[in-house]
Formats: C-alpha cells, structure tokens, sequence
C-alpha cells in the first residue's frame, strides 16, 4: 500500500525537483553558450547583450581547419564564383585562405593537435586500467606485506597539483629527450591516472565473491584463466566506469601538455586558445574547435552509461 504524503512532503519534493533543475541548467548554460558561438557569426559573438536567435554558420569551422590572412580588399564577384563554397565562406567574411607557392591550401594543425588527443587519452587510459585492474586484484586476493603502506603510498601520488611537479617533469624530460613526444605525455598521464584506477579498482573486485574464483580453480582453471574468464567480465562495470574518469582526466589536462610539448606531440587543450584569427579574437572559431573537442568525451561516457551506474549487485554469494 502506498505511504500517504502530506502536503509538506509534497511541497518539499517538488521544491527539490525545480531546484535539481535549475542546477541542471545552470551548468549546462556554459555548454549551449559554447555550441551557439561555434554557429555564429564573428560579429555576433561579442553582442551586448548576447544574441539568442541567429542564422547558424558553419564558417567558424572552415576557419578553424585553414590557415588564412586579412583582405586588403573586398574580393570581386568573379573571385567569389571561382572559389569552393568553403573558401567563399572565407572570402565573404574578409579573409583568405592562405595558399603555398603551388597553389595548395595551408590546412590548419587543429586536425593533427586532435588526433594527438585522441592517441595519447586513448593509449594512457588502456595502459593504466590494464595496469591498475591487475595491481587492484593482487592487493585485493592476495595477502601483500605492507598493503596499507603501499596504498596510501600510491594514492600519495594525488596529493599534489599536476602543476607542481610540472617543472621539475620537464627538466627530466628535456634531459632523457621525452619533451615534446606522444610517449612522454602517455608515460605521464597513464602515471597520474594509476594510483585512482587501483583504488577504484579495488572497491569493484573486493565486492566480487572469491567463491567464483574458487570453483574455477577446482574446475581445472588456472588464476590467470580466472582473472580473464570470471573477475574481468564481473568487473565490467568498474573497468568502464574507471575507463571513463581516466579518459577524461587525460582528454582535458592542460597544463602538462602546455610545459611538455610544443609542435608534434601537442594536444588540443593548449592549441584551441591559440586560434585567436587576425586582429581581433576570433571566439567563433575558439568556440568551434572546443565544441568538437567534447565530442569524444560525450560520445564516450554516452557508450559506456549503463556501466556507470550500477543496477545489479556483482555476486549473489553474500558473507
């Protein structure tokens, strides 16, 4: 029989909702205002007051992929028609694509500071959840001298700012010639992201029953069959769940990739402020190049959200 609420109670919950939402929109409000710049006109994006209702453009995102330069003058109408719709695009908000000596279009390098995104986040994360689920079972079934020690002695490695030990990092690094490579910013976050996976890992494994694991080992398994057959698969939830803050917290560094690396290994983060166009910031094109870096995130933690949260208990065995 259903419980009676009294008009409080009812007041109280739908208070709660209207504030759960106007929360919700208040952190979403910096997203939309990022997504709207990246379709507005350059000279709409700095309005006072803002302007809500505008003909979306997808000049933003032509300029964020080409190098270009200021017109000295308006282009004629023959030098509109001959150009391809996306340099039209260009030509008619007073620019130009800047070209090579044989006619080729200068690409900009937002393309490959994205891909270097997308293989440093990638292979940091695969490495230190490998590394932290397997690290997080031998603390979890094994009896390790020392264990307390050991685990606050990783999760030491959180307790100081990424930027402290920025300086130092990159000394190091300049010395052993890691500066400014993919494997040296991959070395680097899949080391700050270890000490969460094994502690997040932990928690997901001790609640898987030691039970499972023990009637494979009488079945004829081996503890490495085991650990891939029956705890990997129950700790699904906790791999992605434990993928997706790694992912995340290596897609969005910042400051390593700005000390670490200049050209070939750089990332996203530090190159989109630096697309600031000629003369005046371009925040349309800024907009542009930081509504495509959430892509992935989005489309990653969107694939992975029903591991994150968890319906069904891991085992049914229960001491």
């Amino acid at each position: 029989m259903a419980a009676v609420k009294t008009r409080a109670e009812v007041a109280g919950n739908r208070i709660a909702i209207v504030a759960v939402l106007i929360i919700t929109l208040i952190f979403l409000a910096p997203i939309y205002w990022i997504v709207a710049t990246s379709f507005k006109p350059r000279n709409l994006s700095t309005t006072i007051p803002p302007t809500i209702v505008f003909t979306p453009e997808i000049s933003p995102f032509v300029k964020l992929f080409t190098k270009r330069s200021q017109l000295r003058e308006q282009p004629t109408q023959e030098q509109l028609d001959a150009a391809p719709w996306w340099e039209r695009i260009v030509l008619e908000g007073g620019e130009k694509v800047v070209r090579d000596g044989k006619g080729n279009v200068q690409w900009s390098a937002y393309p490959n500071r994205f891909m270097n995104s997308l293989i440093i986040a990638i292979t940091s994360t695969v490495l230190a959840v490998g590394m932290g689920t397997i690290t997080a079972y031998g603390f979890s079934r094994f009896k390790v001298k020392g264990e307390a020690d050991l685990l606050f002695f990783i999760l030491s490695t959180r307790m100081l700012p990424p930027v402290v030990v920025a300086i130092p990092m990159f000394l190091m690094y300049r010395a052993v010639g890691l500066n400014d490579t993919h494997w040296g910013l991959i070395l680097l976050y899949t080391a700050f992201n270890l000490s969460f996976a094994v502690w997040l890992m932990k928690g997901f494994i001790d609640e898987i029953p030691k039970e499972y694991e023990e009637a494979a080992l009488v079945d004829g398994y081996t503890r490495m069959q085991a650990f891939f057959k029956i705890v990997i698969p129950e700790a699904a939830t906790g791999i992605a769940a434990t993928a997706v803050f790694c992912f995340i917290t290596a897609w969005n560094e910042y400051a390593f990739a700005l000390i670490m690396t200049n050209r070939r290994a750089q990332t996203a983060p530090p190159f989109i402020p630096s697309q600031v166009g000629s003369g005046l910031p371009d925040w349309t094109v800024i907009a542009a190049g930081t509504f495509l870096f959430l892509l992935p995130v989005a489309i990653f933690t969107f694939l992975l959200r029903n591991h994150l949260l968890r319906g069904m208990s891991f085992g049914a065995i229960r001491k």
